[in-house]
């Protein structure tokens, strides 16, 4: 119980700490220079350009009716950190709404990428807690749920529309040009940072000591390893072929054991683009 808290405890300190990098993402550099992205978060902005409605009033209007339906369709516990997300990400912007009139940088493309980059990122720390910022987040999240399809891509696509609406405030070609390039830096920013963690290798070892690196992936690593029978084409001998797929960011100790046990293993890695079953992903059809 004292354990299931603390990991509660920090998955809302962790979920905080995205919520704030998205924000500023917003606030420093997308609304000064007069940039939309997508989501809820877009159609505020829209709407305080438009009528200056305070994007925090606008965006917890929204995210109340849609909130329930995550409550409904992805369960209580993903309904509380919406909740809280979305609460946190109101306080949020009307803390910051006005620290900021004039852009932060001076070149709107520059204001796009960093504030795209602070976005994405912040959103790929929500999702990997399992949290949401509401909006079009939360339909994304519902299809991830059944199908194993990019959750920004997912996102991209929604906010197309969005975006595009935001040309009848400003009249704008560039700010139009300039919305989509934020768009796309967060797609590729919230990508890049979930894809990180889980990235997986699929590693071929060739060695005598066969027994031992297998011993020490399975035992040590807590990784599967299978042994195929091969033949040195050259030599004519018989050869054990170790086979195992880890995760990226094992196989840094699984190169220093290797080289522990047998410095003249021969090691092949390449990079998987899907790895689904036990220790990994779960298969969604």
């Amino acid at each position: 119980m004292k354990n299931k808290t603390s990991t509660l405890v920090k998955d809302y300190i962790i979920i905080t700490i995205g919520l704030l990098l998205y924000v500023m993402g917003w606030m420093l550099f997308l609304v000064p220079a007069e940039i939309t992205g997508g989501g809820v978060s877009g159609i505020s902005v829209v709407v305080f350009y438009a009528t200056k409605i305070p994007v925090s009033a606008t965006f917890l209007a929204i995210n109340a009716v849609l909130v329930l339906i995550a409550i409904k369709i992805l369960g209580a516990n993903f309904g509380m950190k919406t909740i809280y997300s979305i609460g946190a990400l109101s306080v949020f912007f009307a803390v910051f709404q006005n620290i900021l009139k004039q852009p932060l940088v001076d070149d709107t493309f520059l204001s796009a990428v960093l504030g795209g980059m602070a976005g994405g990122i912040g959103l790929g720390i929500v999702f990997s807690r399992g949290g949401s910022t509401g909006g079009t987040d939360i339909l994304a999240m519902i299809i991830m749920k059944y199908r194993n399809v990019s959750p920004g891509k997912l996102i991209m696509l929604f906010d197309v529309v969005i975006i595009a609406s935001s040309y009848i405030v400003f009249r704008s070609p560039e700010k139009l040009v300039y919305g989509y390039v934020s768009m796309w830096v967060v797609s590729y920013s919230l990508d890049s940072f979930l894809s990180g963690a889980n990235r997986s290798a699929q590693m071929f070892i060739f060695s005598s000591k066969y027994q031992e690196i297998a011993d020490y992936i399975t035992q040590e690593a807590v990784r599967g390893v299978t042994v195929f029978d091969g033949v040195g084409w050259y030599t004519k001998e018989n050869i054990k072929i170790v086979m195992s797929i880890v995760r990226k960011k094992e196989t840094s100790d699984i190169f220093r054991k290797i080289k522990e046990i047998d410095p003249n293993a021969f090691i092949t890695m390449g990079s998987v683009m899907g790895v689904y079953g036990q220790g990994f992903e779960k298969l969604k059809i």
